[in-house]
């Protein structure tokens, strides 16, 4: 189904929303609410949860009122309907009504999955998937929400919107909003994206970390002492480290002859950096990783138990890191 489905795509059918992906749930259920209003702004809605779904009270919701016979009607917590109601659901969504689009929303899991199984198999069912998006999926996400608004982001921009802003799909569409809006017809680059978001703190966090691993020590300690004075949480500089010593950790013990798709699913980024990953690792050796990693850890902890100079702490761990780099 289309972002934005047309009247006629959901009045006299049935979205069966599925998964556990609850911005993508609730994105799909807005936007067939948003589809029925637009075909009519007096168009009624209603909603009920599959626990209190009775035929009687679909009936209900479903029958034309003396203001307008369009409705749209949701009925959310599938897995909970009662068994005496599936027949009575199942007989509806067989024949639905013309002027209702009925919406109905699974959380996903296996409780409700025999109700499921028979839905797919009418005609007059649509199914749309919210499944949940892995880390890794994410640059592809914010790829296909630029790709929405009829722009295109370079790969690189996709990964450092996603180090900027997080893994909260809510705040990356509404990131790819804006940029889409602030650069009409433009492809967004990192120099783009960088200028809205280049300050978060996650993206600061791995600069201080690509830096090190790199051996530049100037340039980390420069992004270290501009990441802290903007207020990053040193935490999340060790969790930057630690995610960058585990990538090149798993790139050290993988087969040279794997393709690059691979690799990244392997080591847990987005295919570009996959090249970034394999620069860095032509300089350590895996007793050199080894230490690394025992560094961030110890550093970690310290910071944890309240060290009384964090900013000391990790810039004796980037000075460490950019060392051991050395190490054949």
């Amino acid at each position: 189904m289309a972002r934005t489905p047309s009247a006629a795509q959901v009045l006299g059918h049935v979205i069966l929303v599925t998964g556990k992906e609850e911005y993508l749930s609730a994105r799909t259920v807005t936007s067939v609410r948003d589809a029925v209003r637009a075909h009519d702004a007096d168009a009624e809605l209603a909603e009920s949860t599959a626990g209190d779904l009775t035929l009687a009270s679909l009936g209900e919701m479903a029958a034309p009122s003396l203001f307008s016979s369009i409705r749209c009607v949701v009925v959310r917590g599938l897995e909970d309907l009662p068994d005496e109601s599936v027949d009575g659901l199942l007989g509806y969504c067989a024949a639905p009504a013309d002027d209702v689009a009925l919406v109905l929303v699974h959380s996903g899991g296996p409780k409700g999955s025999g109700v499921l199984a028979k839905l797919r198999k009418l005609s007059a069912v649509t199914e749309v998937k919210s499944e949940e998006i892995r880390a890794n999926e994410m640059p592809g996400f914010v790829t296909s929400e630029v790709a929405t608004h009829g722009a295109k982001i370079d790969p690189e921009a996709a990964t450092f919107l996603v180090q900027a802003v997080g893994n909260d799909l809510r705040s990356l569409a509404a990131a790819a909003d804006q940029l889409t809006n602030d650069y009409p017809g433009e492809a967004l680059t990192v120099e783009k994206v960088q200028r809205y978001f280049g300050g978060r703190a996650e993206a600061k966090s791995f600069t201080v970390a690509d830096a090190a691993f790199a051996g530049k020590r100037a340039q980390a300690l420069e992004e270290l002492r501009w990441a802290l004075d903007s207020g990053t949480s040193p935490v999340l500089v060790t969790s930057a480290m630690a995610a960058s010593a585990r990538s090149l950790a798993r790139y050290l013990g993988a087969s040279r002859g794997a393709r690059d798709a691979d690799l990244a699913r392997d080591l847990g980024v987005p295919p570009w950096k996959v090249r970034t990953v394999r620069d860095q690792s032509r300089a350590w050796s895996a007793d050199g990783i080894g230490a690394a990693v025992r560094a961030v850890a110890v550093a970690d902890a310290d910071i944890k138990g309240q060290a009384h100079d964090a900013s000391y702490t990790l810039e004796r761990l980037v000075l460490t890191v950019a060392s051991l780099r050395e190490i054949r």
